[in-house]
Parts: C-alpha cells; structure tokens; sequence
C-alpha cells in the first residue's frame, strides 16, 4: 500500500475522534455556562497579548496582558492594591448598606401608604434622573473630599434602585393575600412583616443585585473626581504618571472584585430566599 493511501486511512481514522472530542468540548461548554464564559475571558485576554506582542496596537499605553498581571501581583505581593482595594469597598460598603437600607424601608412605606406616596414619588422621580457624578463637585462645597462626600454619592445612587424594586413589589402583592389578613384582622405591622415584607422579597433581591454593581462604579468614580486614597484615586495617579500596566492592573482588580461580589449576593441570596427562580 502506498504512503499517500496510508495518510488517506491514517486521516480518516483520526478524524471521527478529533470530532468527538470537540462534540464533547462543546456538549461540556454547554452544559456549564459558566465555563463557556471563563473560555471567553481567556480567548480575550489571549487576543490582548497577541495584539500588544504582534503589534496590532502600536501604542506605548498598550501593554501586554503578561505584563499586567506581573503589576497585580507586585501590587498585591506589596500591600499597596489590597491596602487600596479595601479602603474601597469600605467606603462602598457603608454606601450601599445605608442607601438600601433607607430605600428599602422607604419603598414599603410608600406602598403601603397611598398618600406619602402621592406626596414623596413626584420629588423622588425628579431628583432620580441626575446622574450620581454630576452631583460631586456640588456636594464638594458642602461634605468636602473626605469620606462622608464618597458615602453619601454611593448611598444616593444605591438608593433609587432599592427604593424602585421595594416599591413596586409591593404594588404587584396579590390582592389576595392583604385581604385574607385584613378579614383574620391581622394588624397593620404584622401585616407588613408577615406578609407583605416576603412577599416583596424577590424583588427587594433583584433591587439589592443591580445596586451592588452600581455602588462599586460610583464609588470608583468619586475616588477619580475628588479623592485622595481608594483604587479610582489610584487609576488616575498611574495614568498621570502614564504608567499603563499598573493602571490596567487596578482595573483588572476591579473587574475580577465585581465579579466576587456578585458571586457573595447570589451565595447569599440562594441561603435567604431559597425559593427565588425556582
């Protein structure tokens, strides 16, 4: 038998099994979204260090990925990003919790009372469209650029999609369920505990998931305006001083800190409200 017929028979054996093994990659791919979504990041940054190496972007601020990472872990390795990072999200932590707290707690009242609603809604609906950013440099006048200016950006911005979500769960309750407390005579703040406070949960989850994403950027964005310290204060300084790869690195760090905290809710959201997207 000649070489070409044994490469024609070796080929055709072999190529049922490389099909088979990408059939199995994808079924697998497919069966785990999520690992679909971490092939996706790595194809990306891949692409990243191909068009730094290869130069496909020919830019002194287009470092490699490789590089980036050595900067994330020399900032991490020295204290100085992990030191940055928390005094972050400590800021970002005290907004979100006191911006959700305040619009949770706003949201059933309002919803269980028809007047402060006519009353409150209309001036909450006209402070709401004002992007959070553009309120900073007024407020400096006021807070200053300590602490108490960045929690209280974080805490307005946090606010509106707790209050939102809180309020129209309770608007969408099942008539039902109000009224077969009122006819057991149930008083009006076990009803609201008791009933319409669980019944709105889900939405209050869905409202807490969408500020916790908006609480890292606003937070991150007024370190940028009128900060001293945090990762934004930190992104501006390196750019500035065009030091690109330890700029990507703390935006890096951002990134894979919002994906975390988003992971920590929906942990937390599955242990609370077992029930939610079942």
């Amino acid at each position: 038998m000649s070489n070409a017929a044994n490469d024609s028979l070796t080929g055709n054996a072999l190529r049922p099994h490389a099909a088979t093994a990408w059939g199995r990659l994808a079924a697998r791919m497919q069966a785990t979204p999520r690992l679909s979504g971490f092939v996706l990041v790595a194809a990306l940054l891949c692409l990243w260090e191909a068009s730094a190496r290869l130069g496909w972007v020919n830019s002194q601020n287009w470092p490699p990925v490789s590089l980036v990472l050595v900067a994330v872990a020399q900032g991490i390795a020295s204290g100085e990003l992990a030191s940055l990072l928390l005094s972050t999200l400590r800021r970002m932590a005290s907004g979100y919790v006191l911006g959700c707290g305040i619009g949770v707690a706003l949201g059933l009242l309002l919803g269980t009372n028809r007047w402060l609603r006519y009353v409150l809604k209309p001036i909450i609906e006209v402070i709401r469209p004002i992007p959070a950013p553009a309120i900073v440099p007024p407020l400096i006048l006021f807070l200053g650029v300590d602490d108490a200016l960045k929690i209280f950006v974080v805490s307005l911005a946090c606010f509106f999609p707790a209050f939102l979500n809180t309020l129209a769960g309770v608007e969408t309750i099942d008539d039902v369920l109000l009224q077969t407390a009122r006819t057991f005579r149930v008083g009006a703040r076990r009803t609201l505990f008791q009933v319409v406070f669980p019944a709105t949960l889900p939405m209050i989850a869905a409202g807490l998931r969408v500020a916790t994403g908006i609480a890292l950027v606003v937070t991150v964005i007024s370190e940028m305006i009128a900060g001293s310290s945090g990762i934004g204060y930190y992104i501006i300084q390196m750019q500035y001083a065009m030091k690109p790869e330890a700029m990507y690195a703390a935006v890096l760090l951002l990134a894979v800190t919002g994906y975390l905290v988003n992971r920590v809710f929906l942990v937390v959201e599955q242990r609370f409200i077992p029930w939610l997207g079942k």
